[in-house]
């Protein structure tokens, strides 16, 4: 018997959803019975979402893989549809997509800056409205920001800075999608052991980040492990739908509210 918050036949369309966290989300959830819609950015990652998508029609699973300028909201509204018209619905919608710069804010150009704006902020905000717009009612939505929103840090500004409104947005956008059953949520990792940590990192650095949860020992690596990140996002589009408008840090105690 399935429950009504079974994987089971749902459609997903995960932003950035090729490789790293997004990858391994698509991969579960397919395995759980979703339908997958696999967002991928530019070429540089079309052959990972090509491969994520082969891997889940070869384990039996339906899925796709579409390509988005998410910087662009005319793009994010084009995944959204073209999705909605593969699998005739969308019921669920998670954005993995992101950017980290470190640097010293007077480093900082406004090329960064508004790079940073864009991917970080923007996309996010054009993510959460065209899921409003096309999501079936009960759907569900979680966005991955990071747990520096919570730190006292130097060098991260450009980036915790671009991903602080997403709490926001997503208080904004519980309220007013509230009314049609579907729950908003955000996910803020630690840093996570994937590529996507190590670019911006010194070795002292990359240390330190080990070292730092409350629970390091008790990790693979002492970062946060991308597969004790999907349970949880699993967990809030499924059983967990009385949770909305939160941000939920997910970090072994690397940081705390």
């Amino acid at each position: 018997m399935t429950s009504k918050h079974d994987l089971i036949g749902k459609v997903v369309l995960i932003g950035g959803g090729a490789k790293n966290l997004g990858g391994l989300i698509s991969r579960t959830f397919a395995k759980d019975g979703a339908k997958i819609i696999v967002h991928y950015n530019s070429h540089i990652s079309k052959k990972d979402a090509e491969a994520t998508v082969a891997e889940i029609k070869k384990n039996g699973g339906e899925a796709f893989e579409i390509q988005g300028d998410f910087t662009k909201a005319n793009e994010v509204t084009k995944v959204f549809a073209e999705g909605k018209n593969k699998f005739g619905r969308i019921d669920i919608a998670i954005n993995t997509v992101g950017k980290v710069l470190k640097k010293p804010i007077v480093e900082v150009t406004e090329e960064e800056y508004e790079s940073m704006a864009d991917i970080n902020g923007k996309a996010a905000y054009f993510f959460l409205k065209e899921a409003g717009k096309h999501l079936s009612d009960n759907g569900k939505i979680c966005t991955i920001v990071t747990s520096l929103l919570s730190a006292y840090t130097p060098y991260y500004s450009s980036y915790a800075g671009t991903k602080a409104p997403v709490e926001h947005f997503t208080r904004a956008a519980s309220f007013e999608f509230g009314q049609r059953g579907i729950s908003v949520t955000a996910v803020g990792p630690g840093p996570m052991d994937t590529p996507f940590f190590y670019g911006q990192e010194t070795k002292d650095a990359v240390e330190y980040h080990k070292s730092a949860p409350a629970l390091a020992k008790f990790s693979k690596t002492g970062l946060t492990d991308i597969e004790d990140i999907v349970p949880l996002i699993k967990f809030l589009v499924t059983d967990g739908w009385w949770i909305t408008g939160q941000t939920i840090l997910a970090n072994g105690g690397y940081t705390a509210r």
